[in-house]
């Protein structure tokens, strides 16, 4: 027969169940007699012409050539065997190929992964040669021959080669029918029993195997069996020697056999371990022809019909089995294997190898260990021989030189299941570890000595194993093939869960794919099993045992253990959810004994997996599960995904097998209670009211205590008249379990309906149950399309805590996206950047796919247009930002050729900015780049409308503009609120989008500048100075009407900056991250730190303000340096801003919880939402967070860090100013020219008046004379300060030594007095003398002319002089004289028994007798007071006659019936030297109208003293 390559356990199966029924060696050879004689009885009746029946033989048929196998058997040499003595006698009785089998302890090779064959002349078909041959023995080859392995045979000629096409990866949809012996009846189990002999010939007949059923044969039955069998026999078996058709069984026969002589058996050779010679000598047995016929027996037409039918049996026991396929026989004498025993002995043993080839001059002998494998001797030997590592040993075998003896390769089965089991997702189950683990002992892989078992039945297990690892892959991984027909759904009975009383418990197998830096760097891995519901346990974890990491197939942690909850199933909510963490104990670093026992070694987790317990269709999950764990990365935020981690190809895989059983556990949603009591709040007792208020005015129920929930549940009945505190009372129920949900449901149907802001709340990870998620989004439906953009990231994020992939929420988002082209345009970028999500990228994948299916054909082009135009975008702010920074600019012009190249395929495009921006063009000219770090472009688009202006945005790449996003979002909402309560902050919102991480686009504002450009005018100490600001906008608003307008923006604006970065805690403020538009705006940009994550130097905040507000501030609002009423205006501003968001602080927390999950570094746990909490302060009333936002104000002011950062920054931004920009004057609107105005020929300094507005002090009038001015001299009036601005920008134009001398800016004394001005007045004289005659580069520059030039508060009706004059005095604010000695802003109330007085502001105070400011204080007393015990004072006010206090001075103990009695005196006193306080104004205010709960806020007129006021 030709040899055939097979398992090693197949080979000993050809025989076994012969050997299994209890044969002897003398049966077994009466057995093959029985055959030869039965074939050659069915020959001469075919010869006698006896008609085919079914006791006949069919006609003669030539064998055609067997079809090539379609998995190529292992190659092995080819040529020719001789045969042994005798051996052409047996052939020819028993009428086919015959092959010799293994001795006594000898196996069959393992089937080897296919591989491509190699080009190689075929060998010489002699007879085999006295000398074998040896690796690379032949002309120039390697191993000549070496194509064919064991279980082949060299192909005829003219035969198709073998195929290449390697098997398929994974097994077939059907499974393949499994014949084995326990399956059978009829067969004995396979594998022989212990005893049995191994060492016989085995003649194998060239029969086809037919299909042969187990249920058909039995003993008690046989002869029945056989006549069956013998009917159902389809088609006629070829013969494979001759061709002839196999002969039948002959029903009856009355001749014995003729006896057969008997053979002599040779023991196996026992293997010399440590002296042997190895080749790897090509042998294959080549079929021969027949020497004898079936005429050397003489056959009997009588023959017994006991025999008859014994062979009819054997026939049947052959071919259930047979052992002539190639499969079951290779025809070789494979090496026996080393038992366990002698194994372990051949650890450390060293054996010395001898290779001899004809290529080799001299043999090649080297020494390896008693431990190594065939596969390595092949190795090393290629590779001494070639000189290449990359050698394919799978090609080769070894021959026992002398002996026609091959080594065996056990591992090579090993090696086929690893590599299908690395195409399975590299799982190795239970089964298939322990079917492995039962093969034959091998070097290289080492177990525990298993019992002796049936080799046949170890193939089935493993059989059985694989494919149901294969349909274990398919059903984990959604595989479009399987091992079996999909069947329909499962009909199973139903049980409803909560009535199911049995604990919930899984068992942990293993943990596959483990890396194998975990296995060097960890010991002890143990998991830790949680339930949880909406982020809360259920109860206490479990946890495994530890284990330390195998390896068999590939490295794993094996528990095999089982996790039991102390839970019923029906204590289970419905979103109830499995978390398993992988923890392990990191190895200690080298060292000694004793310092590894002093150091505490850390306990990490390495991985996580959550999945629902219930599916989408509310059913308890049961049988075997692979679940991917996702990696344990600090900050990666708190959401945790329900899906196992299978889009990383190298993530740990866990095997758990839940319980199975006949029924479907199914939750089932019950209906609301029909009871649900519910009271006014006015019915508690009022020690419960003021209990029950603290815990609703938290506003968040992150922050709800234990105590808390109690209440609020116990409470609940009370509560719903306050209908936003839903989310706290059902963040207090103590269950979720389907005993409980009545309850709820029914507390949630009488509810009042809630708000969309607070429907929001509902939404968050604590609320995952399906109806009340279901109800807030139905509450949510009312939200119009603009407020639901403000809300759409929220909602976004929200998608993360739904437990499936369809709900309430996807559908409202698609169903608003479908009605606007807004909406859909914002959800597309949004679940765009969501994308990079890895843990939820798999269900915004399928919400972006139903968006784009639900949009219409034209919205999903602009949808590709808009990614197209980003992605270039992209590509060339990268090129710009690797460029030189000398060659960005034209890098830059180079990469925008391609958005030339995008608009000449597009006509048009919309920006992702904004949907209503259409841009047609792209105006290369009008781009340039920001020098900072991430070299943001600026670019500028033509406008698609004709009429409308070009659009300017700032593209950035390499910044993540997400925190931008939500800062922006944020602030968008609270100016929203505060124009909805008539407070109109004037805030410039301007737009922020992120079109993925790391990119996006940003807004420009046109015509506002940075306060570092505004403040560096005054030099790079201009941060320092308070007029810079003022300046800058009197500058771009010369007149008065534009100048006052623009102050009341920025007071305004400035104030909701304040109250806005203040709550967010918006970090990193130097003056390039605020801005100033001409009209007055202010607004802040960049805000890549928030939520208090301050810029550090070393150990120091770099943001030590609460905000900023620094004095240039202050002095815009004052209108000088000293405190104004308008100051008291900008505080209350503040105030009543900050207020007003507080009251809506439960939005905001929502707003923020919500995007806890968004993976902004940030906002990533409590302790960041916290900060906002904090800074909110909800707990407190309106008049202590009045009191609070003061105090905040005034430290602000007071801060010089602030100053300083600004400093600095101008400092570090110096490198990137250009040195061809030229110094500009503060105060001059433009700049003026020679040629513009006229050459100036005099200068006279003529005179000084005494100015109040912008601040007091001394301005100096000059006379200005210019050749050819028909109308006289012109008359400007400068400050000190404006000349000594103009001096330091002449020297940074030109060397001190062209310029005059600078009167020196430092006195002795008061700087305000007239002899000072005189004196300066006469400096200033000879300086500006010098300047007129100084070199004419000098005195003609353009610093000099813009500054001689009249601005327009120069320019008034009449004669210059006097417009001087008559603007000082309209601008004096000098305070009003008489008994008017100012007013006192009060806040008085009355509640509980407490008298409650703020005092606010206090405005237009008299200044002291020698013209400075006062350090006024309040003082009160509550008349009558004889004793003057009511004595209550603020603290002082510094050189002010404007101040503010908004401190709050409380009397206690005071009876309603009193108040009628009762007259606040307040007295205002100026803090002097030695207790010398001096009045500066008093009022009397009776309290005798005042109400309980009433809230008096006026203004109270201040007198001399002994003037009663409001009396």
């Amino acid at each position: 027969m030709s040899a055939a390559q097979t398992q090693k356990e197949s080979g000993e199966a050809g025989w076994a169940p012969l050997e299994a029924l209890g044969l002897s060696q003398k049966e077994l050879v009466l057995a093959e007699a029985l055959q030869m004689e039965y074939d050659a009885l069915s020959r001469l009746k075919q010869d006698k012409g006896v008609p085919a029946g079914p006791e006949s033989g069919s006609k003669p048929v030539s064998r055609p050539p067997p079809p090539p196998s379609i998995e190529r058997p292992r190659p092995v040499p080819s040529g020719h065997v001789s045969s042994p003595p005798g051996g052409n006698l047996l052939r020819g009785l028993s009428g086919s190929d015959s092959s010799l089998n293994q001795p006594a302890g000898s196996r069959s090779p393992t089937r080897s992964p296919t591989r491509p064959p190699l080009s190689r002349p075929a060998p010489p078909r002699g007879p085999l040669s006295k000398e074998p041959l040896y690796i690379l023995d032949g002309e120039g080859d390697l191993l000549p021959g070496s194509r064919y392995g064991p279980g082949s045979s060299p192909a005829p000629k003219g035969a198709p080669p073998p195929t290449d096409d390697m098997p398929p990866a994974i097994p077939p949809r059907n499974p393949l029918p499994q014949l084995s012996g326990s399956d059978n009846p009829f067969l004995p189990p396979r594998g022989p029993p212990p005893g049995a002999p191994h060492d016989v010939n085995l003649f194998t007949p060239d029969v086809d195997r037919p299909k042969v059923t187990s249920e058909e044969v039995t003993y008690e039955s046989l002869n029945a069996a056989l006549s069956r069998l013998n009917s159902e026999r389809q088609g006629q078996r070829s013969r494979r020697a001759s061709g002839e058709p196999p002969g039948k069984p002959v029903a009856r026969s009355k001749t014995l056999p003729p006896q057969v002589p008997p053979r002599t058996y040779m023991p196996a050779p026992k293997s010399k371990r440590n002296l042997r010679r190895v080749s790897a000598d090509p042998v294959a047995l080549e079929s021969r022809a027949n020497g004898f016929s079936y005429e050397l027996f003489k056959v009997s037409e009588d023959r017994d019909e006991e025999v008859a039918a014994y062979c009819h049996m054997l026939d049947i026991l052959r071919s259930a089995d047979p052992c002539g396929e190639r499969s079951r026989n290779t025809g070789f004498v494979w090496s026996p294997s080393v038992s366990q025993e002698e194994l372990q002995q051949g650890l450390g043993v060293s054996v010395k190898v001898t290779v001899i080839s004809d290529h080799f001059r001299e043999p090649l002998t080297f020494t390896c260990d008693g431990s190594s494998t065939v596969d390595l001797l092949i190795y090393q030997t290629l590779c001494y021989a070639q000189e290449d590592l990359d050698v394919d040993v799978e090609q080769y075998l070894l021959k026992v030189c002398g002996q026609a003896e091959l080594l065996l390769h056990v591992e090579r089965l090993v090696q086929s299941v690893k590599a299908l089991c690395s195409t399975l997702a590299s799982v190795e189950s239970a089964d298939l570890t322990s079917a492995l683990s039962q093969l034959p002992a091998c070097p290289c892989r080492l177990q525990p000595k298993v019992q002796k078992v049936e080799p046949a039945g170890v193939l089935n297990r493993l059989t059985v194993a694989i494919l149901d690892q294969v349909e274990l892959y398919c059903s984990t991984f959604n595989a479009n093939f399987h091992t079996a027909p999909p069947s329909s759904r499962s009909t199973a009975p139903i049980q409803e869960a909560g009535v199911v009383n049995n604990v919930l418990s899984f068992s942990v197998y293993s943990a596959h794919r483990v890396p194998i830096t975990w296995a060097a760097s960890y010991e002890g891995f143990f998991l830790s099993c949680s339930l949880t519901h909406g982020g809360a346990e259920l109860c206490a974890p479990q946890h495994t045992s530890k284990q330390a990491v195998s390896k068999y197939l590939f490295h794993l942690v094996v528990w095999d253990q089982r996790v039991c909850f102390p839970v019923q199933i029906n204590q289970l909510p419905r979103e109830s959810q499995l978390t398993v963490t992988l923890y392990a104990t990191a190895l200690p670093p080298p060292g000694g004994t004793e310092e590894k026992g002093k150091q505490r070694r850390s306990i990490d987790a390495l991985g996580w997996v959550t999945m629902p317990l219930f599916n989408f269709r509310h059913v308890l999950t049961c049988g075997r599960k692979l679940l991917g764990l996702w990696p344990s990365i600090p900050g990666s935020g708190n959401a945790r995904s329900s899906s196992p981690n299978f889009s990383q190809p190298d993530s740990v895989i866990l095997q758990v097998d839940f319980p199975t059983s006949a029924f479907e556990v199914r939750f089932s949603t019950p209906g609301p209670a029909d009871f649900c009591p519910q009271y006014e709040f006015s019915r508690l007792d009022t020690a419960s009211q003021r209990q029950l208020q603290d815990v609703l005015h938290k506003k968040s129920l992150f922050w709800l205590t234990v105590e808390d929930r109690r209440l609020l549940w116990e409470k609940r009945a009370f509560c719903q008249e306050e209908s936003a505190a839903l989310p706290l009372v059902l963040a207090s129920a103590p269950c979720w379990q389907w005993s409980c949900l009545p309850d709820i449901y029914a507390l949630l149907r009488q509810w009042a309906c809630l708000s969309h802001m607070d429907a929001l709340g509902l939404l968050h990870a604590s609320f995952p149950d399906q109806e009340l998620r279901r109800t807030a989004v139905q509450w949510m439906d009312s939200i119009s399309d603009p407020e639901l953009l403000d809300f759409l990231p929220q909602l976004v994020q929200a998608l993360k805590y739904e437990c499936y992939l369809d709900s309430a929420l996807v559908r409202f988002l698609l169903r608003r996206a479908i009605g606007d082209v807004r909406i859909a345009h914002y959800l597309f970028w949004l679940l765009k950047d969501a994308l990079q999500d890895r843990q939820f990228s798999g269900r915004y994948q399928h919400l972006l796919a139903a968006l784009l299916c639900c949009a219409g054909r034209g919205l999903r082009e602009e949808f590709e247009r808009q990614c197209w135009m980003v992605s270039v975008l992209a590509k060339v702010a990268q090129r710009v930002r690797d460029a030189m920074a000398s060659n960005r600019q034209t890098v830059l012009r180079e990469g925008l050729d391609e958005m030339k190249q995008f608009f000449s395929v597009n006509s048009s495009c919309r920006m992702p900015l904004n949907p209503a921006l259409l841009v047609k063009a792209i105006n290369v000219q009008s781009c340039s780049f920001f020098n900072s770090n991430a070299v943001p472009l600026k670019l500028s688009f033509q406008n698609v409308d004709p009429h409308g202006d070009n659009i300017n945005v700032i593209f950035k790449s390499g910044d993540d503009l997400r925190q931008d996003m939500l800062t922006l979002q944020i602030i968008r909402i609270m100016n929203r609120i505060w124009i909805q309560e008539g407070l109109d902050m004037r805030m410039v919102i301007f737009r922020c989008f992120a079109t993925g991480r790391g990119r996006g686009m940003v807004e420009m504002i046109p015509q506002a500048e940075t306060l570092r450009k505004i403040q560096v005018e005054h030099g790079v100490t201009g941060s320092f100075k308070d007029r810079p600001l003022a300046d800058w906008l009197q500058k771009h608003n010369p007149t008065d009407d534009q100048y006052e307008k623009a102050v009341e923006n920025f007071i305004y604006s400035c104030a909701g900056c304040c109250v806005a970065t203040y709550i967010l805690g918006i970090c990193d403020r130097h003056n390039d991250n605020i801005m100033l538009k001409t009209s007055g705006h202010m607004f802040h940009i960049d805000f890549g730190k928030f939520l208090g994550h301050a810029q550090m130097f070393g150990n120091i905040k770099r943001d030590r303000a609460p905000f900023v507000f620094t004095s240039d501030m202050a002095y815009v609002i004052n209108g000088g340096d000293k405190p104004s009423s308008r100051f008291h205006d900008f505080v209350d501003l503040c105030c009543e801003a900050y207020n007003l968001i507080r009251k809506h602080a439960h939005l905001f927390l929502n707003l923020l919880g919500l995007m806890l999950s968004c993976g902004i570094p940030e906002l990533s746990d409590l302790e960041d939402l916290k900060y906002v909490y904090d800074a909110l302060r909800p707990h407190e009333s309106e008049a202590d967070a009045t009191m609070y936002f003061t105090r905040l104000i005034e430290s602000s002011l007071g801060s010089v860090a602030t100053k300083l950062n600004f400093f600095i920054h101008n400092l570090a931004q110096m490198k990137f100013a250009s040195s061809e920009e030229r110094p500009v004057l503060t105060f001059a609107p433009r700049v003026h020219t020679l040629k513009s105005d006229g050459l100036i020929r005099n200068l006279y300094v003529c005179r000084h008046i005494r100015t109040y507005s912008p601040s007091k002090g001394y301005a100096f009038v000059v006379k200005v004379e210019r050749e050819g001015l028909q109308q006289g001299a012109a008359l400007v009036q400068r400050s000190f300060e404006e000349f000594h601005e103009l001096h330091c920008k002449l020297r940074l134009i030109f060397p001190s030594s062209k310029l005059p001398s600078f009167p020196s800016r430092f006195v002795i004394g008061r700087s305000r007095g007239d002899s000072m001005a005189d004196r300066r007045k006469d400096e200033l004289n000879g300086y500006v003398w010098h300047l007129v005659h100084a070199a004419p580069e000098v005195a003609q520059c353009d610093l000099i002319y813009t500054f001689f030039h009249p601005l327009p508060r120069d320019e008034r009706p009449g004669t210059p002089l006097q417009l001087i004059d008559a603007l000082s005095s309209e601008l004096s604010w000098s305070p009003t004289s008489g008994k008017d000695m100012g007013e006192v802003k009060l806040s008085i109330s009355y509640k509980s028994d407490k008298l409650f007085i703020m005092v606010m502001h206090i405005r237009g105070l008299q200044p002291l007798q020698d013209g400075t400011d006062p350090d006024p204080y309040v003082k009160l007393y509550l008349l009558p007071d004889p004793q003057k015990t009511s004595k209550k004072k603020t603290k002082a006010a510094r050189r002010t006659c404007n101040p503010t206090y908004n401190e709050m001075l409380v009397y206690e103990r005071i009876p309603h019936g009193d108040l009628d009695q009762r007259v606040i005196h307040l007295r205002v006193l100026g803090d002097g030297p030695f207790w010398e306080n001096s009045l500066l104004g008093e009022t009397f205010i009776p309290l005798k109208k005042l109400l309980p709960g009433q809230h008096w806020v006026d203004w109270h007129r201040l007198g001399l003293e002994g003037l009663e006021v409001a009396r």
